[in-house]
């Protein structure tokens, strides 16, 4: 016998003035039941479940059911529907910034959650968010309750906002896209936790993603949207298998290609960094002293014009931690010097001339692009700092080229971020550092929010940037796939030291580290499982 559904989408539409994002999409959810939606970046799947949840501004026009135990969440008052979200059903979104307080310590944000939805004393609410914090996988979690969000890593923002999402135990989960800022080998862990939950708690989930590889891994249906359409459904065996819609198969298909360039061995030194360190002071708490943690110990690094360093390693190892310090962005000890110069002993406004030569792309758009602005003055942002006797239509037009050169539409520069999909949104950042023609990019993991088709069209264009103009790359991140494609060297990080080092086809098939080699075994595991 059929399982009735706990959640059922009837006829959903979503409307942005003349703009349709979801066109009238149907399907339901079962107790128990993974359904997996999956699409490129736009093609409406966040603003599916986001409408659902009554979470879009107040410019969407939504039209059609959500029926939640028979119960329309569309039309419940605002009180029955607050008894709903975060108890019964809860999210895990995309960017952990739009879940996260900046001002509050992460573990005092899931106590309020669990004080509110379960009605716990401060005490006891305060012994599970610790509880929480070390069930998915955060070190030293006590320590972790009292820091605050811009002190944890990407991977780590994600797992907290995890571990809120499932502090009371929800009947459904909607994940969407849980495991973006995650490295492989936390990733699995997560999903394993996710799965662990759902198997003992009965939930059901909904799980967003562009990773078909984490698709097959759990799903039970699978609904393949593009445009704002479901163009294909059915039961995950059959979709992956057999796919019976041309996108459905690309989207099986795309996959980051290597760039099979040579190491750039006899090009100039641009950057070199030598007995690079990076403390941070953690304040204490009430019987606790202070602590004073090295982020990034004795680094050496030596980038060449026109050549990729990939830094790989798990969150929290010192990847963006090291990236920042190579421009200066966080206070460091050793000696940097960039074009010969020696950068140790300048100031704040000293650097200022020489930011436009080096750039950095934020592994997180959400926290980097104001909602304020609008996307043309975002990506123009540091040409009025740095070509300031551009006319505004002068900085119209290179908007509308820097956009055109990350794929996408001149027009949305008179739209906000918060108008535009993930995907779009990492696009837009990348479009503001190349729009002043750097000669550095550190790029911190600039295609983690990308469905994989997208994400090979980024890194196809990366590379052209870098040939056209010989742009050097320092780029962060932990799909090693991705690495593989783009760099030509990798320094694998742990702990905030470089632990191995070298040309990426000699790390890739004879790594010597055993960490390095659990990296590239869980890296291939799920290669595997895309396969």
């Amino acid at each position: 016998m059929e399982e009735p559904a706990i959640l059922s989408f009837d006829d959903l539409h979503v409307r942005y003035g003349a703009h349709e994002a979801v066109k009238g999409v149907s399907f339901d959810l079962a107790r128990g039941q993974v359904v997996a939606i999956v699409g490129e970046s736009g093609s409406g799947k966040s603003q599916t479940v986001l409408a659902a949840m009554r979470l879009l501004g107040p410019d969407a026009l939504v039209e059609g059911k959500v029926l939640f135990e028979g119960k329309d969440l569309l039309r419940l008052p605002g009180k029955e529907l607050n008894a709903i979200r975060g108890r019964r059903i809860a999210m895990i979104f995309q960017e952990p910034m739009s879940a996260l307080d900046p001002f509050v310590p992460v573990g005092a944000q899931i106590a309020a959650v669990l004080r509110r939805h379960m009605d716990l004393s401060r005490a006891a609410a305060k012994t599970r968010a610790v509880e929480l914090i070390d069930l998915v996988g955060i070190p030293e979690p006590t320590r972790r309750a009292h820091a605050y969000v811009h002190e944890l890593s990407g991977g780590q923002r994600q797992r907290v906002a995890i571990a809120m999402a499932v502090s009371c135990n929800p009947e459904i989960l909607i994940a969407d896209e849980p495991t973006t800022a995650l490295d492989v080998t936390v990733e699995a862990r997560i999903l394993d936790l996710i799965t662990e939950l759902k198997t003992r708690l009965g939930m059901a989930m909904i799980f967003i993603s562009h990773d078909l590889g984490l698709v097959r891994r759990f799903a039970d249906q699978i609904h393949v949207m593009r445009a704002g359409e479901i163009v294909e459904s059915g039961p995950a065996h059959r979709i992956l298998t057999a796919p019976e819609h041309e996108y459905t198969k690309m989207l099986l298909a795309a996959a980051p290609r290597a760039m099979n360039r040579a190491p750039q061995k006899d090009a100039p030194v641009l950057l070199e960094a030598r007995d690079l360190s990076v403390h941070f002071s953690l304040r204490g708490g009430l019987f606790t002293t202070p602590k004073k943690v090295k982020a990034v110990g004795h680094v050496d690094v030596t980038l060449r014009q026109g050549q990729t360093l990939g830094l790989v390693g798990e969150s929290g190892s010192g990847k963006s931690t090291l990236g920042r310090a190579l421009l200066k962005l966080v206070p460091a000890s050793g000696y940097i010097s960039f074009e010969d110069r020696d950068l140790s002993p300048l100031n704040r406004a000293a650097m200022r001339p020489l930011r436009r030569k080096m750039q950095l792309v934020f592994q997180d758009p959400y926290g980097s692009l104001s909602p304020r602005m609008t996307i043309g003055d975002i990506v123009t942002e540091g040409l009025r700092v740095h070509e300031p006797h551009l006319s505004r239509a002068d900085r119209d037009t290179r908007a509308a080229q820097a956009l055109d050169e990350v794929r996408l539409d001149a027009v949305l520069r008179y739209r906000f971020p918060n108008e535009l999909s993930g995907g779009q949104r990492q696009r837009v950042a990348i479009a503001r550092a190349m729009i002043l023609k750097p000669k550095l990019v550190v790029l911190d993991e600039p295609t983690s929010a990308l469905d994989r088709s997208v994400q090979a069209d980024i890194l196809d264009l990366l590379a052209k940037l870098q040939s056209d103009h010989g742009l050097s790359y320092v780029f962060i991140s932990h799909d090693l796939s991705v690495v593989r494609a783009m760099a030509e060297e990798i320094a694998v990080m742990k702990d905030g030291r470089v632990i191995e080092h070298g040309e990426t086809a000699d790390i890739l098939t004879h790594a010597k580290d055993a960490y390095t080699q659990g990296l590239i075994a869980a890296a291939t595991l799920k290669a595997l499982q895309v396969a």
